[in-house]
C-alpha cells in the first residue's frame, strides 16, 4: 500500500502522508504550519491569479498562515479571519454552522462585528488551504453576504475530490481522493 502522494506546488515538492477517512476512502494530508518555503511560494502564485478584492478572508486555522502571507506580499493592511469560537473580545458576532471532512464534529465558525462592518459593499476574496467539500467555503460566503460583502473569488492552494471539476474555484494543483492501497480514484 502506498503512504503517501508526491505532489508539487507552485514549484515546491511534498510528500503527503495518506490519512484513512474510513476504511475504503483516504485523504492526502496537506498542512502548511511549520512549512514557509510552500506558504510564501503558494502565496505568491495565487496572488498572481487573483481577482481585484478588498480584503481576504480564511477560517481558522490552517488558512491563517497563507492569507496572512498574501496579504504581506499584496501590502493589505488588515485580513479578515472566521473563528471556530467566540472570543470575548468580539462583539456583534455573525455566526454560522459549517461541517468539516477533516473535523469530526460540527462547527460554528463567528465573524467579529467590527469586522462584518469592513465587508459592507467591499469585494471579499476567501483564501483556503484545501477545498473538498465545499461546506467550509459555503458558511464563510453566507458570512460574507450576511456582513453586505461580495465575494469576488474563491482560491485554494489545492482541490480536492469533488472540488476539482468546479469552475467557480481558483486553485493551484488538484488533490485526489484514495482508495484503501492509497491509489488516486477517478475525479
Amino acid at each position: 500500500m502506498k503512504t503517501a502522494y508526491p505532489i508539487t506546488i507552485a514549484g515546491v515538492n511534498r510528500e503527503l502522508p495518506l490519512c484513512p477517512l474510513n476504511d475504503e476512502l483516504y485523504i492526502a494530508a496537506f498542512v502548511i504550519f511549520g512549512d514557509p518555503e510552500l506558504t510564501v511560494a503558494s502565496a505568491t502564485a495565487l496572488l498572481e491569479r487573483a481577482p481585484n478584492y478588498d480584503y481576504l478572508i480564511t477560517a481558522e486555522s490552517k488558512g491563517i498562515p497563507l492569507v496572512y502571507e498574501m496579504a504581506r506580499q499584496r501590502g493589505d493592511k488588515k485580513y479578515l479571519l472566521a473563528r471556530k469560537s467566540q472570543k470575548l473580545y468580539m462583539r456583534d458576532v455573525f455566526s454560522i454552522g459549517v461541517e468539516s471532512i477533516t473535523t469530526a464534529a460540527s462547527q460554528t465558525l463567528y465573524i467579529d462585528g467590527d469586522d462584518a462592518a469592513l465587508m459592507k459593499g467591499k469585494r471579499i476574496l476567501i483564501v483556503d488551504d484545501v477545498i473538498s467539500t465545499g461546506h467550509s467555503l459555503n458558511a464563510i460566503e453566507a458570512l460574507v453576504r450576511e456582513a453586505g460583502g461580495e465575494v469576488c473569488g474563491r482560491m485554494a492552494i489545492l482541490a480536492e475530490g469533488d472540488a476539482i471539476p468546479r469552475t467557480d474555484i481558483i486553485y493551484l494543483e488538484p488533490l485526489p481522493l484514495f482508495d484503501k492501497n492509497g491509489e488516486p480514484l477517478a475525479a
